[in-house]
């Protein structure tokens, strides 16, 4: 019988190499072996098969071969068994070394008539494909530590690319669903603001939840959504919200408005026709709404309810420039009702005398002590005066109860 001659790509040899024969055992009458790597499409795994070429067993003068079912990888503990999704072609990558051209293909193709420079080449390439492994596990357990795992997971194909491990990072960042996860980064930067990382945007919305649990906002506003994208925040964190601010715009709406005397609520709607709780909320939850002019708008409904509340009425020009002055809301209360005290009387002393009109402006000028807090003083002073005189003849002192009770109320 003639001698039979190994087929195309097979390497010489009467026995397994030891890893083979502890998942394959030892063919009878071995002439020869060849392996051959195939990818699982699915899974983007690359995984071995052994063939074996035996004598007298397939008959004429070249060998056959047969491939074995079980395919498997290189692991830690040495070969292991890999099941391929059988739902799925699988894909030849590469077959090496052939003995039968005297080359060699790496994995990527490359080949080589040297066998050592083949074998240097394609343990560099495992290297890089053992450390792009490695990158995608650090990635996928750093965000499933957010339940954002799956956000990475469309990035395991890179593994079988030559991308280097810190390019996974950055290919994450392209993708479309973590630029809408973390939507407000984008804003940030059309600001001049820094992106933030994964962990800081986190804790940014883990606050802001934090905030309007304790004030008992509705759930609406920090409710999640796919992938835990809470909308609501996207505007706080694209601008620069901090929870310090957040927690001052809520605490504004709710202790100066929401819990404050009606009188607020009511002169706030009266100043700002048509606004209903719900817009205040939204007015105070707009980043784009500064947070003084908000406060400035409020202290005038403040000013205005003081007013108010002591029988007087002021428009919001007025309440605005007393706010400007510096009047609060306690200021307002106490010296309104001071000037609904004298402001009868002294309008009808200045009637009865003829003097300059003494109005809620004359009073609020001295009250307040606004610009012409002198003049104001000065003139309820003179009434004061002409008063007493009346009452006393011309001595100009104040002279019986009357007198005494009547100047004492101006």
């Amino acid at each position: 019988m003639a001698e039979q001659k190994l087929p195309s790509g097979f390497t010489a040899a009467t026995e397994l190499p030891e890893e083979y024969k502890k998942l394959f055992g030892t063919p009878e009458n071995l002439i020869g072996y060849k392996l051959t790597e195939y990818k699982d499409p699915k899974t983007g795994q690359t995984y071995s098969k052994l063939s074996v070429s035996q004598k007298g067993a397939y008959g004429g003068t070249t060998s056959g071969s047969s491939e074995f079912g079980a395919g498997f990888v290189q692991g830690k503990d040495g070969l292991q068994v890999f099941a391929p999704d059988t739902g799925t072609k699988d894909t030849l990558v590469t077959s090496s070394p052939n003995t039968a051209t005297g080359t060699y293909t790496a994995t990527d193709g490359k080949t080589f008539t040297n066998a050592d420079a083949y074998v240097a080449y394609q343990e560099n390439l495992d290297t890089q494909k053992s450390n792009r492994q490695s990158a995608y596990d650090l990635l996928y357990s750093q965000f499933a530590q957010y339940g954002l795992q799956t956000l990475v997971e469309p990035l395991r194909n890179l593994i079988q690319e030559g991308v280097s491990p810190s390019e996974f990072t950055i290919r994450l960042r392209d993708t479309d669903a973590y630029k809408k996860r973390f939507a407000a980064n984008a804003t940030r930067v059309n600001q001049g603001l820094r992106a933030l990382s994964e962990a800081e945007y986190i804790q940014l919305e883990d606050q802001y939840q934090d905030i309007m649990r304790r004030y008992g906002m509705p759930e609406s506003y920090y409710k999640k959504g796919d992938l835990g994208t809470q909308a609501g925040f996207e505007k706080f964190i694209g601008f620069d919200v901090s929870p310090v601010e957040l927690e001052d715009r809520i605490q504004t709406a709710q202790a100066r408005v929401f819990d404050a005397n009606p009188e607020v609520a009511q002169t706030l709607k009266q100043f700002y026709p048509g606004i209903t709780n719900g817009d205040v909320l939204a007015y105070v939850l707009d980043p784009k709404s500064a947070l003084p002019e908000l406060k400035r708008k409020i202290t005038a409904a403040e000013i205005g309810a003081g007013a108010k509340m002591a029988g007087l009425a002021t428009g919001l020009e007025r309440a605005t420039e007393l706010a400007s002055y510096g009047v609060t809301k306690e200021q307002a209360q106490q010296g309104f009702q001071t000037i609904a005290d004298i402001l009868p009387r002294g309008g009808q002393l200045a009637s009865i005398y003829g003097e300059p009109a003494y109005t809620q402006t004359t009073a609020e000028q001295e009250v307040f002590g606004l610009a012409g807090a002198t003049e104001a003083a000065k003139q309820r002073k003179k009434l004061t005066s002409l008063e007493q005189a009346a009452f006393s003849g011309t001595s100009g002192m104040t002279g019986g109860a009357l007198g005494r009770e009547r100047a004492g109320q101006f």
